[in-house]
């Protein structure tokens, strides 16, 4: 089956200061997710933005924005981050493997898609029975909190594992991998079984971002 491989630029990667044409420009070339990396400097030692950033982002895009939740007791934000406008909201399991289902439904239960997220270092079996309450799985391939970094290859098997749990099942959910992405990651990572690739510096750190997002979508 051929699949709609779609590109969300992380917004990580932006320039702050201009964020709103940041946006636009991505917009404009075709990105059809925008990615949104909220980070509190507890889960990740890093600290971005929040809730109002989305808020006023949603201003000036109809594009998907996926925010992805790299903070501790998402369950307290989840809702505020569904009314500034989210379309994905995506929870770590590392930071609510206790209460893990009932986040995922409280995601859903704001009228927004849910996401799950694992850490390179997490195994597929820790998330296996959530999977059929996601609308997305999220493979970092990377570890959280900087932008960046070098891609983790190992985490390839676990797309193909997840892939092949929702293909065996029928789930309605896609796959999405952060971290690393370039135009050669990204082939390995579609050839994987990913639908969404999230993309920093390889198409901020471009004048041409719809040449960028081309050569990423392959």
């Amino acid at each position: 089956m051929t699949r709609n491989i779609k590109i969300a630029p992380s917004m990580l990667s932006a320039d702050f200061s201009i964020m709103g044409e940041e946006l636009k420009r991505v917009d404009e070339a075709g990105a059809e997710f925008i990615h949104l990396d909220v980070m509190d400097g507890v889960f990740v030692p890093n600290i971005t933005f929040g809730i109002k950033m989305v808020k006023d982002l949603r201003k000036v895009t109809n594009r998907v924005l996926d925010c992805h939740l790299m903070i501790v007791n998402p369950e307290k934000y989840v809702e505020e981050f569904a009314k500034a406008g989210a379309d994905y909201i995506t929870v770590h399991y590392e930071a609510c493997k206790e209460n893990l289902a009932n986040v995922l439904k409280q995601v859903k239960s704001c009228g927004v898609k849910c996401g799950l997220v694992i850490n390179p270092d997490t195994p597929v079996e820790k998330i296996e029975d959530c999977i059929n309450l996601c609308d997305m799985v999220l493979v970092m391939s990377v570890f959280p909190g900087f932008g960046g970094q070098k891609f983790i290859a190992d985490v390839l098997d676990k797309c193909r594992a997840i892939r092949r749990i929702i293909d065996e099942n029928g789930y309605d959910c896609i796959i999405e991998i952060d971290g690393g992405i370039n135009k050669d990651t990204a082939k390995l990572a579609i050839d994987a079984g990913c639908d969404v690739l999230v993309a920093g510096s390889a198409v901020f750190g471009n004048e041409d971002v719809k040449s960028a997002i081309d050569v990423l979508r392959g």
